[in-house]
């Protein structure tokens, strides 16, 4: 397989990856360069069949990150250009709010540390003493809390869909990447499962749960690895006994926003997620293992680095994984109603965590560019809400590199 002068393109610009990155990307390519061909290469059967349809739903606020960090200024970007796209599509959706509480007094500096952090990045908090979180969650119990009322719910899926529609691009399911052929002064060329070869100026690399593994394949050392953590969610059973978005107040020392209770777009209540690592990158069970996918993990400096740095940490999160009655403890802190009956199974999600060979988690999103390629390397939560800006600083990238080839 070679990219071969005298043979025509099959595009502009080809993205590797259909959730809601890769679809945002190539909608805003095509919005801001009318013309230009766009080719989506999705492995799966339909769109966002991953991180996008396996999340909570939540549109977050943006009060979680680093102020001047890409997360921050495009979650609270995207946060209000989401519900935007939402209401002129149709595409269900809600601003709830939510109540970020504190149980224990050592929580209390924290809870204090983001409503500063609100306010640096522009969102508008309400601090609560704690008798006045019944005002919002009559069940909920806590110390203290913040209100931030720019956070909601929506149908990501149904935003993914869109986008695939309003782009423009041709969209190809069932396509998965093989083989990738770089020659800088020509293009790439890509060998698909099917045995498909699909020509094009620039590469956008949106494979989230493999994205590492195509920069490779395009001839890039990412400097990272994705190290999969699965995240396991309840549904419950009485959903009256909560009315919208409950989060605890989260530990600045990981990427993961704890067990959360969230009121989706169709009533229910979904509890979770915890992170374990999950056996393979779409290790949705522990039934699910991938010997040569977690042979890497295994291999990869910095997953030896994360477990003794966080097995404490670790040790809670598996005990939660395996037992209901440990994740049900954890629950009642924020919601002492709930039993062990009231939490009914629900699907999993894996967080495409990427990790550097020291251990680091990456905090922020991660995008870099290659020889006629762009990378996006670190794009988990909050990245469905931040799609849209996302995705438009992708395109700017693909179309410079597209006018410098």
């Amino acid at each position: 397989m070679q990219v071969s002068t005298g043979i025509a393109y099959d595009c502009d610009v080809l993205v590797v990856g259909g959730g809601i990155v890769g679809l945002s990307t190539a909608y805003a390519i095509t919005r801001s360069a009318p013309g230009t061909r766009v080719v989506v290469l999705e492995k799966e059967a339909g769109p966002a069949r991953h991180q996008t349809g396996r999340n909570s739903g939540v549109i977050h606020s943006g009060i979680y990150y680093r102020p001047g960090s890409l997360k921050a200024r495009y979650a609270a970007r995207g946060a209000a250009e989401m519900v935007k796209f939402c209401a002129e599509y149709g595409i269900a959706h809600a601003v709830t709010g939510k109540l970020i509480v504190a149980t224990e007094r050592s929580e209390l500096p924290r809870l204090h540390g983001l409503v500063q952090r609100g306010r640096e990045n522009g969102i508008p908090v309400r601090e609560l003493g704690a008798a006045q979180i019944a005002e919002y969650e009559p069940e909920v119990e806590g110390l203290a809390a913040i209100h931030v009322g720019t956070t909601g719910v929506c149908d990501f899926v149904g935003v993914a869909r869109q986008l695939a529609e309003a782009s423009g691009a041709e969209i190809r399911y069932g396509a998965e990447v093989r083989r990738i052929d770089r020659r800088p002064e020509l293009g790439v060329a890509v060998l698909t499962g099917a045995g498909d070869v699909v020509r094009a100026r620039v590469l956008v690399n949106c494979a989230g749960l493999h994205c590492d593994e195509v920069a490779r394949l395009t001839g890039d050392e990412p400097g990272m690895r994705i190290v999969p953590f699965r995240g396991e969610y309840y549904s419950l059973a009485r959903p009256e006994l909560v009315r919208g978005l409950v989060y605890p107040v989260p530990d600045p020392a990981f990427p993961f926003l704890g067990v959360h209770l969230t009121r989706g777009i169709d009533g229910g209540v979904h509890i979770g997620p915890n992170a374990v690592p999950a056996l393979a990158r779409e290790g949705y069970d522990w039934g699910t293992v991938r010997p040569r996918e977690l042979a890497a993990t295994l291999a990869w400096p910095g997953s030896w680095q994360i477990a003794r740095r966080h097995w404490r940490y670790g040790t809670g999160e598996l005990r939660r994984s395996v037992s209901r009655r440990a994740f049900t403890t954890a629950v009642r802190r924020l919601l002492p109603a709930v039993t062990a009956d009231d939490l009914v199974p629900s699907a999993a999600g894996v967080r495409a965590q990427a990790v550097l060979r020291d251990g680091t988690l990456v905090d922020d999103f991660l995008i870099r560019e290659g020889a006629r390629a762009v990378h996006v390397l670190n794009a988990p939560s909050p990245a469905a809400t931040a799609s849209l800006p996302i995705g438009r600083e992708v395109a700017r990238r693909a179309l410079e590199t597209l006018r410098s080839a």
